[in-house]
């Protein structure tokens, strides 16, 4: 069975450019999670899945400490997610940076990871 959440909304400060640090910009965070919650749906049980309010609270916790590339970002809440979430069999972020500046038209950029 998979959990996932779409398209988490964050304000926050990313990037290798002094403008990013003071002015911020807009991302969005993508998660997905594999394990057997097949027997959490059964019983109607909380504590046999992922509750996916703990996980919109780590993207957040996450997305709040400052780093230059979304790639630090991505790998800190993957390690966060694997720890907190033992039943997960495979856990999976995408971190998109709306607007990046760039010079261009390039609508977003991402980096991503499942394991």
């Amino acid at each position: 069975m998979r959990i996932q959440l779409n398209n988490i909304h964050v304000y926050t400060n990313h990037g290798c450019w002094k403008e990013e640090e003071i002015i911020g910009g807009e991302f969005r965070v993508d998660v997905w999670i594999d394990g057997p919650f097949e027997h959490a749906a059964a019983n109607d049980d909380l504590l046999q899945t992922v509750d996916y309010v703990e996980v919109k609270e780590i993207v957040y916790s996450e997305m709040k400490k400052r780093a230059k590339l979304i790639e630090t970002v991505l790998v800190r809440m993957h390690g966060k997610m694997k720890n907190q979430f033992p039943l997960a069999t495979l856990i999976g972020i995408r971190v998109t940076k709306i607007n990046a500046p760039m010079g261009g038209q390039v609508e977003n950029v991402s980096v991503e990871m499942e394991g």
